[in-house]
């Protein structure tokens, strides 16, 4: 997804950063993509972590550290695991949203990923305390994460390369925030679809 969507990406990160958003996360995944053969008789929180590592490696700009972060973190809770249920899969999210808000030092409204990660988390949660299996949740998550992407429109950034254009930063949808609903649509697909 991240590869079809790397022209789109890069789109939106000339608008409002440096242009390379879409080049930077398809080549890290590529990377990734490549590693992950190499790691899979670990258990879920080792692969996780070479993720991490692959990712603060390959990826340019912030968007490697605060990936990498999330992943990282992530894997600190899923460790010795090899299979995740709902609660594990929201410790999982929870502990990756706080890697990226230490690392990046976000909060709710900067228009960066922290803005589609946490309304997702939230909406996992919720679904997973009522009784939603994992697809259900999952479902309900991303289209959290949809929402919030489309309203990182409506706010002026206070993070990043972006934050230096002020109000001018307005009108256009980050680039970070979409990369993440991508990743996340794309957990959804394979939950929903696991043999493709």
């Amino acid at each position: 997804m991240l590869e079809q969507n790397k022209d789109y990406l890069t789109d939106l990160d000339a608008a409002i950063g440096d242009a390379d958003h879409g080049l930077n996360m398809d080549r890290g995944f590529k990377k990734v993509m490549k590693q992950l053969p190499q790691v899979s008789d670990q258990d879920i929180g080792g692969i996780l972590k070479a993720v991490s590592m692959t990712l603060i490696s390959s990826v340019g700009g912030a968007s490697g550290p605060l990936y990498g972060s999330w992943f990282l973190r992530a894997s600190s809770v899923v460790s010795g695991k090899q299979e995740l249920d709902e609660e594990d899969m929201l410790h999982l999210m929870e502990a990756g949203l706080d890697g990226v808000i230490g690392r990046g030092k976000a909060q709710l409204g900067d228009k960066t990923m922290v803005d589609v990660l946490n309304p997702a988390v939230d909406a996992f949660g919720r679904a997973v305390v009522s009784g939603k299996d994992m697809l259900e949740a999952m479902e309900q998550a991303v289209n959290a994460a949809e929402q919030a992407m489309k309203d990182t429109k409506s706010m002026q950034a206070k993070k990043g390369r972006a934050s230096y254009l002020g109000d001018r930063s307005l009108g256009h949808q980050d680039p970070g925030a979409t990369s993440c609903y991508f990743m996340l649509k794309s957990l959804f697909k394979t939950l929903s679809c696991p043999d493709d």
